[in-house]
């Protein structure tokens, strides 16, 4: 570390030979670096959207299992592409609200259920682990879409979302039906092995759509600032 002529402390990388204020440093490595910023109108704007987005989702048709009362819907597409589109804060956000809004009384679970009785059936594992598996692959997204590129990149994001699903989604949902249909864990873990075909399927889907989004508007999860030299924003 040394002063600069002005007075100012120049600080140098170790092993690139760049040196400078802060400033000057920033803008030589390219600005790439990360910082979490605060909401602003659109990104509410996002929130409600794709929490509108999720509840549209249970109003399609389910294919019901009546042997343990919870049925197969579109909504993990909804949940998965929320993550994959919006990152972790804003989806996590959005199907958290989803759910808010379904526990206070809204008929926007699959069925048209509504209230806080939903997390005393069979399906209050898979509601309760919406908002966590959104967060979880929106983060696995922000990094996919920071360090991967090209055709990768798509697999990169259906890795994503399986993991979400799987961690979260299947293993509360496992948890769910032992605990409100009273099963044991072989049973539980049988029962949910319904939904794999399913959300292969549909992670499949919004990896699709969530990659077209990306192209179309590339600012929808990695926002670049506008000014040279400005930070890359993780929402």
């Amino acid at each position: 570390m040394s002063k600069t002529d002005n007075g100012s402390r120049s600080t140098g990388i170790s092993g690139t030979g760049i040196t400078g204020t802060p400033g000057t440093r920033f803008a030589a490595t390219g600005g790439q670096t990360w910082r979490r910023r605060r909401w602003n109108a659109t990104d509410l704007g996002l929130i409600a959207v794709f929490a509108a987005l999720v509840a549209v989702s249970a109003v399609v048709p389910a294919i019901p299992l009546g042997a343990i009362g919870v049925p197969i819907t579109v909504q993990t597409l909804a949940v998965m592409l929320t993550g994959l589109a919006l990152g972790p804060g804003r989806a996590f956000a959005a199907v958290g609200l989803y759910v808010l809004l379904g526990l206070a009384g809204l008929p926007i679970f699959s069925g048209g259920r509504s209230g806080v009785a939903v997390l005393a059936g069979p399906s209050a594992g898979y509601i309760i682990a919406f908002p966590l598996a959104a967060a979880a692959v929106g983060w696995l997204a922000a990094v996919a879409l920071r360090r991967v590129t090209g055709k990768v990149r798509a697999v990169a994001l259906f890795a994503a979302a399986m993991a979400g699903s799987i961690v979260f989604v299947h293993t509360l949902g496992i948890l769910g039906l032992m605990v409100n249909a009273r099963m044991d864990l072989s049973k539980a873990f049988l029962a949910d092995l319904v939904f794999y075909p399913g959300d292969v399927i549909k992670n499949v889907l919004a990896v699709s759509i969530a990659l077209a989004l990306h192209k179309a508007f590339p600012d929808l999860l990695v926002r670049r600032a506008r000014r040279a030299g400005g930070p890359i924003d993780v929402a």
